[in-house]
């Protein structure tokens, strides 16, 4: 991999990263020249994948569930035992729950929350010790257009994200003035693996419909999004904090479609 180094001598931990918005980041944030440790919740193909995609001289893969605190303080340790420290932390790891309000189960409540806010709180609290002794540090939480706009029929996701933007605000402000800076970034319609299936699954009509409602007339790329993260995560951002970015082509700004 080449690239500026742009994170050259800095340690990124990116939770959910072996597919997606995740991959691209970690490709990007070692083409930059950071050592990274990247994590999905299972060790499976795709993990596979990633792992020999990346090589083992500059990234470590940790199994862990960020709904899980002993596992999130696990995995930051066997980071820091085998890179040092973390000096970048970023917050990828969610789940899609959509569901009608009153049909929904607890269960499915208890899933969406447990991993797309508290799962961030999780890494949060197990990186921000360190970033504070060393008085530096960023934290990226990817959030979502969600957090913005209401879609009917995608409770209680957007009730999640509109937190996490929450959260990432207040723990801006609270940690400011000790040199951790805390952003988000909130993706549109983003042409991971996912989306592509999702896409394939629609009729020909439908799926035009989706890109034809998008400003830009198409459907954003992953390193578009770990491109902005590589930003927020480098010290060129150094004045940037408790802010939110949205990547979606412009797409939550129109009124009508």
């Amino acid at each position: 991999m080449s690239g500026s180094t742009r994170l050259h001598g800095k340690v990124a931990l990116v939770t959910g990263s072996t597919s997606g918005i995740g991959r691209a980041i970690v490709r990007r944030f070692l083409a930059e020249g950071a050592q990274v440790v990247f994590n999905n919740f299972r060790d499976d193909d795709t993990a596979a994948s990633a792992r020999a995609e990346f090589g083992d001289a500059n990234a470590l893969f940790v199994e862990a569930d960020v709904a899980d605190a002993a596992a999130v303080q696990s995995m930051v340790a066997r980071g820091i035992e085998r890179f040092g420290r973390i000096d970048v932390l970023v917050n990828n790891a969610g789940v899609d729950v959509f569901s009608d309000p009153l049909k929904m189960s607890s269960e499915q409540w208890q899933r969406c929350f447990s991993i797309d806010l508290e799962g961030v709180w999780n890494n949060c609290r197990a990186v921000l010790p360190g970033m504070l002794e060393r008085g530096a540090g960023s934290i990226v939480n990817i959030a979502s257009v969600h957090g913005h706009k209401i879609i009917p029929g995608a409770f209680p996701y957007p009730v999640a994200k509109h937190a996490l933007i929450g959260l990432t605000r207040s723990l801006g402000i609270e940690y400011a003035a000790r040199g951790i800076r805390v952003n988000s970034i909130s993706p549109g319609l983003i042409m991971s693996e996912r989306v592509q299936v999702w896409l394939a699954s629609l009729p020909a009509e439908q799926r035009q419909r989706q890109i034809d409602i998008l400003p830009c007339k198409r459907v954003g790329e992953p390193d578009e999004v770990a491109y902005t993260a590589l930003f927020l995560a480098s010290d060129e951002a150094r004045f940037i904090n408790a802010t939110d970015i949205l990547i979606d082509g412009g797409r939550s700004q129109l009124y009508h479609e």
